[in-house]
């Protein structure tokens, strides 16, 4: 495979550049994707009788005295706008008439003087025209108009109890409704979570969102060749992130999906280790789970090399057991089997693997199903194999069914469909311990991929990054020849 990175290489960061050529500073993917959503938003209120969503965006976050966290956009909001400004509100009107706007933006005012300090504001005009809504009003007529919009409406939909701020803020509507009753007005009777709706259209991926996502994995596996490529003994592990970071900036993302795990050695046994400065010794593995955002969408890659561009014999035999595993969960991925089903079918490699290593005692267990039975292969994999992938790295939706009585069963897992998104990522974490053998002694090894549930199976868009022990080693010894 040629890894080499290229200038041609930067297409899935132009693609992103070139998608709004039609709509230029408009939404990715144009307004009518977005106005398409909320028309399938307000179908489904009016099917359940009417009402209001009201939809706002994330808050700003001081970081510290007057600096503020990097913005990010509220997942939900965007899904349903594509519009990235903070202090916004969108409003949905299932029971407007047909000269009333259903679709409504709340956002900030045109500020030359604030767009000076921090860069172009839409203002109501200019998004209601860019983004297709019916309507748009300055944020800071809130107070006054939301009052007005869910006035004899039946419902209110929204996120119940996400946020207390914006539980009081409805609270407060409500109120200056309520305050208005002797004149007839009557305020909404009941609130709804408007949430499990949302989170149905969002697990089932359009079109655009997996192209999007699928150029999001290629920087992020650019990223991960890079860092191969580029290791060696006596790199800290900040160091090793910086060229992950680098990479998804070159090529078009926007940000890390998430914290950068970068682990060296027996780090690598700690799931959610963020990179520090340890430094990468010859023999040590190094455990890498990274990777970007792209226009609002997160991959999730996770790969386990040697240092020194060579797997130790232990290691290999724990890395081909974990890979085997990972390839028996893509058998099992298709639409129409439970999300379980990947699940099951790694852990019984696992399982088979800890076995025959010696590192669960064939004394104590005499079949893969007694490890099973007796969750024996938790102690060395304490984490699911995968979980759903999307706008949030890990993305709305419920792993089991929903609506159905079971008796005071638990539900059972949900049914896979085309076009949802989850990750494939078995691993083995050995500590250090008396009863295991010593060569396996803090080995971590996790291997992740982002798949695409197709009816056949299941398309892994993660794979531009090698995942065969050879292939890595090939890469790696490789880029030491050539430094």
């Amino acid at each position: 495979m040629d890894t080499t990175l290229t200038e041609s290489a930067a297409a899935p960061g132009a693609a992103a550049d070139t998608a709004n050529a039609d709509t230029p500073g408009g939404p990715d993917g144009g307004a009518a994707l977005y106005r398409a959503r909320r028309e399938r938003v307000l179908a489904a209120l009016r099917a359940q009788g009417g009402g209001v969503a009201l939809v706002p965006t994330a808050p700003e976050v001081m970081r510290n005295r007057d600096a503020d966290y990097p913005y990010r956009h509220d997942s939900y909001f965007y899904y349903l706008t594509g519009f990235t400004e903070p202090e916004a509100l969108l409003v949905l009107d299932a029971n407007a008439d047909e000269n009333q706007p259903a679709s409504i933006l709340f956002c900030r005012a045109k500020n030359v003087e604030r767009e000076t300090w921090e860069g172009l504001r839409f203002g109501p005009d200019g998004a209601r025209e860019a983004f297709g809504f019916d309507a748009a009003f300055p944020i800071d007529d809130l107070d006054a108009q939301i009052p007005r919009l869910i006035a004899n409406r039946p419902a209110l939909h929204y996120a119940l109890a996400a946020s207390e701020r914006f539980d009081a803020q409805v609270r407060g509507w409500i109120d200056a409704v309520r305050a208005q009753t002797r004149s007839g007005v009557t305020a909404p009777a009941a609130a709804y979570d408007l949430l499990p709706l949302l989170d149905d259209m969002r697990l089932v991926k359009d079109a655009h969102e997996l192209d999007t996502m699928r150029r999001a994995a290629k920087i992020s596996a650019l990223a991960h060749i890079r860092a191969m490529q580029t290791c060696r003994p006596g790199m800290r592990e900040y160091e090793i992130e910086a060229e992950l970071l680098y990479t998804f900036r070159k090529y078009g993302a926007q940000a890390p999906a998430y914290g950068s795990i970068v682990a060296a050695g027996a780090n690598a046994c700690v799931l959610h280790y963020p990179a520090g400065n340890a430094v990468a010794r010859e023999g040590d593995l190094i455990l890498i789970d990274a990777a970007c955002e792209l226009n609002g969408y997160a991959a999730d890659i996770t790969r386990t090399f040697p240092a020194s561009g060579r797997f130790t014999s232990a290691q290999r035999e724990i890395y081909d057991i974990v890979l085997a595993a990972q390839q028996a969960a893509v058998n099992a991925t298709r639409a129409g089997v439970n999300f379980e089903a990947p699940h099951d079918a790694a852990v019984r490699v696992l399982a088979q693997g800890l076995l025959d290593t010696g590192i669960l005692d064939r004394q104590r267990f005499a079949s893969v199903d007694d490890v099973i039975a007796e969750r024996a292969y938790a102690r060395f994999y304490m984490h699911r194999t995968g979980h759903w992938l999307g706008m949030d790295v890990h993305d709305v939706g419920d792993y089991r069914e929903r609506g159905a009585q079971h008796a005071g069963e638990t539900p059972p897992w949900r049914t896979l469909r085309a076009g949802m998104t989850l990750t494939i990522e078995p691993g083995l974490y050995i500590r250090a311990a008396e009863d295991v053998p010593e060569r396996y002694w803090d080995i971590g090894i996790r291997i992740e991929d982002d798949a695409i549930v197709t009816e056949t199976g299941c398309e892994l868009i993660t794979r531009g990054v090698p995942v065969n022990a050879d292939e890595i080693e090939s890469l790696m010894q490789d880029a030491q020849r050539g430094a």
